[in-house]
């Protein structure tokens, strides 16, 4: 047994956080924080969140011009010696509008699929995202899972099959997120609709069912749809939808296929009469019982439309 060697070994970097102090690590997480130029940082490529400048963003700017950028940005080092924005977006407009000149940032070591995790995962947390942005951030974030965990591994050499990963990702991303698997299978196919679609998703105009149906329209029928949203201002319904998709499936959807269908009058678009219930009420005799309401109702319209009959006929005499 004399002489045997083991196999159990330390990583560096554990062997120097067990023989460092906590000082020492603070430290080092320091120096990794900067003041950076604002014309040497990128946005994030393709970034799926909108920066927009609303109120929130204007209390923001009086917020930096107070007290500075509190919660550092989050940027990585590019190979041409720039810098990558994966959280801060904002606080990167904001300190634009504010006038200053750089933007305190912690520089990170992350490789780009590393980075689309993080700058997904960082973002998800603003108090409004809208269903386009959640769309395009869970593509890019699945994308990215899914080319980690389809590399080859050295023992083996073999990358694990596309449909595995794609539904072992999304398993992943649901326990780690309030949208189910499900869920976030219909948010990704939102990101097939062309721009217009998805801002009425984003308007509240479609709702996310019949936006799902519509993704699997190509493009042609697609923009064939939005003209006829535009020239009839009116949206599909679900039902309506649904029988896109399958005459399109069928190769049948047509132009005149789809004004068709939107011609259709839908439950929801026929006009609605609102009776205000205290005021019809107080107008019928109280021995009349509730459910017996819209029958006297009628009856008085059909006694009244009786007597404007008779005076005009009286009046035309």
């Amino acid at each position: 047994m004399a002489g045997r060697k083991s196999d159990f070994t330390l990583p560096t970097n554990t062997l120097d956080e067990l023989f460092s102090s906590q000082e020492e690590r603070d430290e080092a997480k320091l120096s990794k924080i900067r003041d950076i130029p604002l014309e040497e940082i990128d946005d994030f490529p393709d970034h799926p969140f909108k920066v927009r400048e609303d109120e929130d963003m204007f209390q923001l700017v009086e917020s930096i011009k107070e007290r500075g950028v509190i919660t550092p940005a989050t940027v990585r080092q590019k190979e041409d010696g720039r810098y990558e924005l994966i959280s801060g977006h904002r606080r990167k407009k904001a300190c634009e509008l504010a006038g200053f000149e750089t933007l305190r940032c912690e520089v990170v070591d992350l490789d780009r699929d590393e980075a689309t995790i993080l700058m997904v995962e960082s973002n998800f947390q603003r108090s409004q995202i809208l269903p386009s942005e959640k769309a395009h951030a869970y593509k890019m974030r699945l994308d990215a899972m899914k080319r980690q965990a389809g590399r080859p591994r050295k023992e083996n050499g073999v990358p694990v099959g596309h449909d595995y990963l794609t539904g072992k990702s999304r398993e992943l991303l649901a326990a780690e997120t309030t949208d189910s698997n499900t869920q976030i299978q219909r948010y990704v196919r939102l990101t097939n609709l062309v721009p217009e679609l998805l801002e009425f998703v984003d308007e509240g105009r479609i709702k996310m069912r019949p936006a799902v149906e519509l993704s699997y329209l190509n493009e042609d029928c697609q923009r064939d749809l939005v003209d006829e949203i535009d020239l009839n201002d009116c949206t599909p319904s679900h039902d309506q939808a649904i029988r896109m998709r399958k005459f399109f499936e069928e190769g049948k959807l047509t132009t005149e296929a789809i004004s068709a269908i939107m011609s259709e009058e839908k439950p929801n678009q026929r006009e609605k009469i609102v009776l205000r219930g205290d005021r019809v009420r107080s107008l019928i005799p109280k021995n009349i019982p509730i459910n017996q309401t819209e029958e006297y109702v009628c009856k008085a319209l059909e006694h009244y439309n009786k007597f404007l009959r008779n005076r005009a006929e009286r009046d035309s005499r």
